[in-house]
């Protein structure tokens, strides 16, 4: 875009005619009235110049030797790169009203006849650029917010920090057609700085410097060339939302702010960034807040057996910050172990409030002496009466009994146990209704539990997936076992195979009888 055009005053005219003196006399004035002017005396030599050079306006003759004004004119107004450039045409004959139609008709913006007055000529030449340079910020401006709300968009789809600042510091760049630095932190402390159309990187503590001399205040603010630490010249924009929040700073390359439309475009820039990061702390401390939530619901430890030792994890949802209601529990009975999983159905603070309920109930009824099958039926009951639409579960319950080698199960719902030894691993062929519908189920079915024999009790967040069946996942599951990996690099492993991106939390826990 020429500058000439978009600010206003002298332009730069390209003047077409083969006469010499009609030439002279109209680059004479032209000059006069403070114009640059660039000469051609034929319409190849004015397309010449068109394609290699920009111009603000054309002053063409009608009648030239090669070709007619009025085919210049229309191979003018036809080329995306110049149909905004005005053409003045000046004809040296006498002409009818219906060559003015004519002209005008196919793309001129003035006719004029000479003998013209020199004032008529300046006068028809400013007219046209007015329009023109009118036109030309239009576009412009327009085509700099078209910019602006893709940058919009792609700094409001970011879901971490360093996402955040490569959106800000692109859109920076393609808006105002310079190089840019986004600078933000992240919770952590962590200062994320991405830069866009530039190799160099500004050092951190340059960066650190910047950062802690910023102004404490709420808002937008421009900072003038001047006070960047590595880039004096340059010109930055920094914002924050909230008093105790570090600012965001978007950094722009010397001149790419040439009027308050473009210190306007990098403030509203700027603005959706500091919103868009808001939105990102406000994520992390409710995901931290949810997780401390979930994991006070959950067995701080896990008993300790040598004979029988056990590993759990959890592992929340990856694709939100609510709370789920995932558990595992471990309730020493005496000398037996009655160990639970279980499920709420949900993914809300009433799943998770449930599921509380569900481990102190479950708890109660274990040390109270009742059996799995008889403490599933009385969690039932209760889901059924006071969770009747919110309180869907489903539990797996073993009971262990290390004297005679035997575990009792009982399952509602849930995925079943698998179980891993020198003969491979297989799935417990044990199924229940789920609790909270008030159905029969059936007694605890008695197997036995050699020694070197691993357990695996997990919810479906580890074996369920949109668009694959629970078998499919469970059979992955059950091919990748091992009855002889450590326990708790075997939960890794599971969990880093089977447990990434997954839409549902996962809990996990595993035990091996020993000899």
């Amino acid at each position: 875009m020429n500058p000439t055009a978009m600010g206003g005053g002298p332009a730069r005219v390209l003047v077409v005619d083969d006469l010499d003196a009609s030439r002279f006399i109209a680059c004479s004035w032209l000059r006069r009235g403070g114009h640059t002017v660039v000469e051609a005396t034929t319409a190849a030599e004015a397309l010449i110049a068109l394609e290699s050079d920009s111009f603000d306006l054309v002053l063409l003759d009608v009648h030239l030797p090669d070709m007619s004004g009025y085919d210049v004119t229309e191979r003018i107004k036809a080329d995306p790169r110049t149909r905004s450039i005005p053409v003045v045409m000046l004809s040296a004959t006498y002409i009818e009203p219906e060559d003015k139609v004519i002209g005008l008709t196919r793309g001129a913006d003035a006719y004029l006849t000479e003998p013209v007055d020199p004032g008529e000529l300046l006068a028809n030449v400013e007219a046209a650029l007015r329009y023109h340079r009118a036109r030309a910020l239009a576009e412009h401006l327009a085509a700099r917010l078209t910019r602006l709300t893709t940058a919009t968009f792609a700094v409001n789809a970011a879901t971490t920090f360093d996402a955040l600042a490569e959106a800000a510091a692109i859109g920076a760049a393609d808006v105002l057609d310079t190089e840019a630095t986004a600078v933000l932190t992240a919770p952590s402390g962590a200062v994320c700085v991405v830069t866009a159309g530039t190799e160099a990187r500004p050092r951190p503590e340059d960066v650190e410097q910047w950062m802690s001399a910023l102004s404490p205040g709420v808002g937008v603010a421009v900072v003038e060339a001047g006070a960047v630490p590595w880039q004096r010249s340059a010109l930055a924009v920094v914002a924050r939302t909230k008093p105790r929040r570090p600012p965001i700073g978007i950094v722009v390359g010397p001149g790419a702010v040439t009027g308050d439309d473009d210190r306007n475009l990098l403030r509203q820039l700027a603005q959706a960034t500091a919103l868009a990061a808001e939105g990102l702390h406000t994520f992390a401390e409710e995901h931290s807040l949810a997780l401390t939530l979930q994991r006070s619901l959950l067995p701080r430890t896990l008993p300790h057996r040598p004979e029988l030792p056990m590993t759990a994890r959890y592992v929340p949802a990856s694709s939100n910050a609510e709370i789920g209601g995932d558990f595992y529990d471990v309730i020493e009975l005496g000398g037996n172990l009655l160990i639970a999983i279980g499920d709420v159905c949900g993914h809300s603070i009433e799943a998770a409030t449930v599921m509380g309920e569900v481990r102190h109930t479950l708890r109660a009824y274990a040390v109270e002496g009742h059996r799995p099958a008889e403490v599933l039926r009385r969690v039932d009951a209760l889901l059924e009466r006071f969770h009747p639409i919110s309180g869907l579960t489903t539990m797996c319950l073993l009971e262990v009994d290390l004297e005679a080698g035997t575990m009792a199960v009982a399952n509602a719902g849930h995925v079943p146990p698998l179980v891993v030894d020198d003969r491979g691993a297989r799935y417990v062929s044990v199924h229940g209704p789920l609790l909270g519908i008030g159905l029969e189920r059936p007694e605890a079915t008695v197997l036995p539990l050699p020694p070197e024999t691993t357990v695996v009790l997990t919810t479906d967040g580890l074996v369920e997936r949109p668009g694959m069946d629970l078998d499919e996942g469970m059979e992955k599951l059950r091919a990748t076992m091992s009855n002889t990996e450590d326990m708790d690099h075997l939960a890794d492993r599971l969990l880093a195979e089977l447990g990434q991106g997954k839409q549902d939390d996962i809990a996990l826990l595993l035990l091996r009888r020993r000899g």
